[in-house]
């Protein structure tokens, strides 16, 4: 895998986490880590920290990573799970408001062609 930026989909239902994540492999190829998490421990709706953490740790690349999220509170569990890294990566780790799988198709895409984490979040947020 080449050194492009990751990117990490954060969903209340481990199914469309994992679905989302499995569109965006098949449609960009494998050079763009994509992590998913989604679902409580004990498999209900909602978000885990120390998932999103292990994901963050999962996609991490030098050049960072761009969070995708589906409600507000998995944001807020995102920010979170960043603010657990150490802080040269904390600085490295953007969370995009943009759709879920759409933002993280175009991110993924973006990419995978090299570019930028400020350029990779704005092809999200465009979406």
């Amino acid at each position: 895998m080449t050194q492009c930026v990751g990117i990490v989909i954060v969903s209340h239902s481990a199914e469309v986490a994992r679905g989302a994540a499995a569109m965006v492999k098949q449609m960009v190829g494998s050079d763009v880590a994509v992590e998913s998490c989604g679902g409580t421990v004990d498999s209900r709706l909602g978000t885990d920290v120390a998932a999103i953490r292990a994901c963050l740790d999962l996609a991490w690349n030098p050049p960072g990573i761009a969070v995708l999220f589906d409600l507000g509170s998995a944001r807020m569990n995102a920010e979170m799970a960043i603010s657990m890294c150490p802080a040269e990566q904390q600085e490295r780790i953007v969370v995009c408001d943009a759709p879920i799988v759409e933002g993280a198709l175009l991110a993924a895409s973006e990419a995978s062609l090299g570019s930028d984490l400020n350029t990779v979040r704005a092809a999200a947020e465009d979406a």
